[in-house]
């Protein structure tokens, strides 16, 4: 398969303000969820969870393209956008999973990939995952903030808008965006499946990064251009 490597151009001054939209819409919805009176008979309950969980996936990949140096030109910048995201993806630390994203790049579908789970096990795998992003003092700093943040704030409200979307992120980050990427058998230069084309139910799905070969064969495409390479990759086939 032919590389798309040319596809990634100059940094885009549009990458800053998509992803402090994103940090910013996060932050906007959450308060109105926080004073939302939480009902489970309501359907706007459940349209509250998915859409939390959404804009948290959306933070976790704002900080994905800040390691590839792709938020922003100015490297300040690029960097502190990748921490804030990170940060609020419940206390996550940008400069840890750098490396990490970094490796699983360089060894794909190895040994050495922190990302991979040579089982194929779904559940084995997601616990190996969350075991290598996971650490202690995330979750004493949740802790913490929640016991705080209760005091001001209805705790129900914390667990269904704050904390159960940061946990159903992690499931379609990893569903979406590594698991079914990467399981099986994969003949391409990347060891990574993609997704068929519909740019739509990968935007909803995981911002595109079912498109999971491109962004391997074109790191330097932020995400919100990974339809490009799809749409120029499915060209190349006719």
């Amino acid at each position: 398969m032919a590389s798309t490597q040319s596809i990634s151009r100059k940094i885009d001054p549009l990458g800053l303000i998509i992803a402090w939209s994103i940090i910013i819409l996060w932050a906007i919805s959450l308060v109105f969820w926080m004073n939302f009176e939480l009902s489970w008979k309501s359907p706007w309950t459940y349209l509250g969870i998915l859409i939390q969980t959404h804009l948290y996936t959306g933070l976790f990949i704002t900080a994905h393209d800040a390691m590839h140096g792709i938020v922003s030109s100015d490297k300040r910048w690029n960097h502190f956008t990748g921490w804030i995201s990170a940060l609020l993806f419940s206390y996550n630390f940008y400069w840890k999973l750098f490396p990490k994203h970094h490796e699983h790049h360089r060894y794909v579908a190895t040994d050495k990939d922190p990302d991979y789970h040579a089982s194929g096990n779904f559940f084995l795998w997601y616990l190996s995952f969350i075991r290598q992003y996971v650490t202690i003092w995330q979750i004493l700093l949740m802790a913490v903030t929640f016991n705080i943040l209760k005091l001001f704030l209805p705790t129900e409200n914390l667990i269904v808008f704050w904390m159960l979307p940061a946990i159903l992120s992690t499931l379609q980050l990893f569903y979406f965006g590594t698991y079914l990427p990467h399981r099986g058998e994969s003949d391409n230069e990347h060891h990574s499946h993609s997704q068929p084309k519909n740019h739509l139910w990968a935007f909803l799905s995981c911002y595109f990064f079912g498109y999971h070969y491109e962004h391997h064969d074109s790191p330097g495409t932020p995400w919100w251009r990974l339809w490009e390479v799809k749409e120029k990759q499915t060209a190349d086939f006719r």
